[in-house]
C-alpha cells in the first residue's frame, strides 16, 4: 500500500498541464519554451532551492558562434517551486539563440521569478571567454531573507590555464 503525499496528488491532477511525464522536443527558443510551476508543499518554511546548470549554452549575436556557461539559480520558494523539467527544457531552448550574457542571464531570472513570485531570488551567470575575456552575470530580486542559508554559488573566478 502506498501513501500519496498532496503534493503528488495536485502533480498528478495537473499532470495534463504539465511537460514532466512525457516526451517534450526542446523548444526552438526560450519564446516558445513553456515553464512549469508546482506547489511549493513547505509554502510556511523559508529555506534555499538551486539549480545548477553547468552546460549552458547560446549564441553570440554578432558572430552567431556557441557561447559556453555555468548557471546556478537560488530563489527562496513562496507558494510555488519550479518544475525542474520545464526549467532544464528552457534552458536548453537557449542553445541556438542570439543573445548577450547580460540579456540571457537577467531575462532567464526574470522569467522564472515572474513565474514563481519566490520570496527571494538570485542568479550568477558564469560564461567563458568571449573575444579573450570571461564575462560574469549576477542579477537578484532583493535583499535576501535575514534567516535563510545563503551558500557561496561554488563557481571558480575564470583563471584561464597557467
Amino acid at each position: 500500500m502506498s501513501v500519496s503525499s498532496p503534493l503528488a496528488h495536485r502533480a498528478r491532477k495537473a499532470k495534463t498541464k504539465l511537460q514532466l511525464g512525457r516526451s517534450v522536443a526542446i523548444p526552438d527558443g526560450p519564446e516558445k519554451a513553456v515553464l512549469d510551476r508546482v506547489p511549493n508543499p513547505h509554502p510556511d518554511d523559508r529555506y534555499l532551492a538551486r539549480f545548477t546548470f553547468p552546460e549552458f549554452t547560446s549564441i553570440c549575436p554578432v558572430t552567431g558562434q556557441p557561447d559556453f556557461g555555468h548557471l546556478v539559480i537560488d530563489y527562496v520558494p513562496g507558494k510555488w517551486l519550479v518544475e525542474s523539467k520545464s526549467l532544464k527544457l528552457f534552458l536548453q531552448s537557449f542553445r541556438n539563440h542570439g543573445a548577450f550574457h547580460e540579456d540571457v542571464t537577467v531575462g532567464i531570472a526574470k522569467r522564472v521569478a515572474d513565474l514563481l513570485d519566490p520570496q527571494w531570488l538570485r542568479i550568477g551567470g558564469y560564461f567563458n571567454p568571449r573575444g579573450g575575456m570571461p564575462i560574469d552575470v549576477f542579477w537578484q530580486t532583493g535583499n535576501p531573507p535575514s534567516e535563510v542559508w545563503l551558500p557561496d554559488q561554488g563557481v571558480a573566478g575564470y583563471r584561464g590555464r597557467g
